[in-house]
């Protein structure tokens, strides 16, 4: 058993040393082999693709900042060059930068544009084939960086259509950024925003307020246009959040009920040290299709959506479950499970501040109070058909992943338990959906090391109390995984070490709660 003397909290900036350029330099060539150390005259080091020599395309050269290089400058293909170190006397020059590129064979007689993130917006031209574009700040370079790759064939091979195309940037771009509040507002969670704190029930609503400022400045657009629409997820947030989030910005700008906007859609992850806060940054901007082609429109997904609960509602008040549903038990078992989940709620977070944010036992604790008072007036012989509404009010008070997470659990079970002739059978079905939308296996030191061995031994062998044997373990075995997902991927793995997953530790709390009435 281990003792928590102190909360562990992930790797400090100045213990990684993220501003020592040298390091970086040592850094990238592992992440890149084809990067190439080469020294200017004034003794900068730049990191230059050498497996790019043979390109026809306008050579990129990026200039990062330290301890801040996003994961599109990490593991870009279309970037010839990164200059490491921005700082201090004697700065590279674009000059400098073009002919380090070409002393390393790099660059023959192809344009270079040399990109930076500054303050102010601007685009110059030095001779005829050297582009030099500041963009204000990290999130408009790293959408020029995917301008510049997502542009049209003819353009990338044109230094005068790529400076016409950087000016059209400079000159009509738009921001909006949020950031992820630590408290509710008006009884929702809530994000900050330029205008301030604002409350939203799904996150379509956070996304579309963002969108909404951003197109602001694009209301009234003269000739064919393809809007280029930027995101960069910022500390961090999770791959599920960052699904919702393109999810939520293609159906604003491509589907029925909105303008049909035609777009290119990209993304990067930017870290953040001067705030430790979670968010999202979307940046927009209009194009000619001459110099930029809409992506393909995409497939509606055609799977029951929690978007559309009146429909789920309708078809599963209609049907005639082959399960027979007691209220009583049911009512019973839910209600011991939510309380243990509420007593447990102190345990779960300690777990959680030592190995993750912190919220994960306020979100369980939430969520369950919010089933309590749900189930009050319910009619749980219906029990299909009372999940499908559950879920719709568990969307608003359970957030994170793991709200999201439970929410297309309880939506595939309501479905499930429709059509299925045992509950085993029910969450067996309900598994396999969940794990449609989510990388997390057996093993990931997540809630999935609770659930799979629970649904499996209860459909193998139809008895509870071994399932939970089973998932009890499966909780113990966390203590000692590396997590591969989830925040405390962030962490070393002796951080972990004898701490269960709380997500996973959860779960185990309710299930058992439920299992042993």
């Amino acid at each position: 058993m281990a003792v928590v003397v102190e909360q562990t909290i992930p790797f400090s900036e100045p213990s990684l040393d993220l501003h020592n350029s040298q390091r970086w330099n040592q850094l990238l060539p592992l992440i890149r082999p084809s990067l190439k150390v080469v020294r200017t005259p004034k003794d900068h080091a730049l990191l230059v693709d050498v497996a790019l020599a043979k390109s026809t395309f306008v050579h990129i050269a990026a200039v990062g900042t330290t301890g801040a290089f996003s994961s599109k400058l990490l593991d870009d293909r279309n970037v010839t060059a990164i200059v490491t170190g921005q700082t201090g006397a004697g700065l590279p020059t674009p000059l400098d930068i073009r002919d380090a590129m070409r002393s390393a064979g790099a660059v023959k007689d192809q344009a270079v544009v040399v990109a930076r993130a500054g303050r102010k917006r601007r685009v110059e031209m030095h001779g005829k084939d050297l582009v030099e574009v500041e963009a204000g700040g990290e999130l408009e370079l790293d959408h020029i960086l995917r301008l510049l790759a997502n542009a049209t064939e003819s353009c990338r091979k044109s230094t005068q259509d790529v400076a016409e195309l950087l000016k059209v940037f400079m000159e009509n771009a738009s921001t909006a950024h949020s950031k992820f509040h630590v408290e509710k507002a008006g009884g929702k969670p809530a994000m900050l925003q330029a205008e301030g704190a604002a409350g939203f029930e799904k996150a379509k609503h956070a996304v579309e307020r963002d969108l909404q400022h951003a197109m602001k400045a694009h209301s009234a657009q003269e000739g064919e246009v393809t809007y280029s629409v930027h995101y960069s997820d910022v500390n961090g947030l999770s791959r599920l959040e960052n699904y919702i989030i393109a999810g939520e910005i293609a159906l604003y700008l491509a589907y029925p009920g909105s303008q049909s906007i035609p777009y290119r859609l990209s993304h990067s992850t930017i870290v953040d040290h001067s705030d430790a806060a979670r968010g999202f940054s979307i940046s927009i901007c209009p194009i000619p299709t001459r110099y930029l082609a809409a992506q393909p429109k995409p497939h509606q997904h055609e799977a029951i959506s929690t978007e559309d609960d009146t429909a789920l509602q309708q078809t599963l008040s209609e049907s005639k479950p082959h399960i027979t549903f007691h209220d009583a038990e049911i009512r019973k078992r839910i209600q011991f499970g939510c309380t243990a989940v509420i007593t447990a709620e102190p345990t779960i977070t300690e777990y959680d501040t030592i190995v993750g944010d912190g919220d994960c036992g306020y979100t369980l604790r939430d969520g369950a109070k919010q089933v309590l008072a749900f189930i009050q007036t319910r009619d749980l012989t219906r029990l299909p058909e009372t999940l499908a509404q559950l879920v719709g009010e568990l969307e608003v008070n359970m957030g994170g992943t793991s709200g999201a997470l439970y929410c297309i659990f309880l939506t595939a079970l309501a479905s499930a338990l429709a059509t299925e002739t045992t509950v085993a059978a029910a969450l067996k079905e309900a598994l396999g959906q969940l794990m449609k939308y989510t990388r997390a296996r057996l093993g990931d030191r997540t809630m999935m090391d609770a659930l799979i061995p629970f649904v499996e031994t209860l459909s193998r062998t139809g008895d509870v109390g071994q399932a939970v044997r089973e998932m009890r373990e499966g909780v113990e075995g966390t203590k000692t995984m590396e997590a591969s997902l989830g925040r405390s991927a962030y962490l070393d793995e002796s951080a972990t070490r004898g701490v269960p997953d709380p997500g996973a530790y959860g779960l185990l709390v309710l299930l058992r709660g439920m299992a042993e009435v």
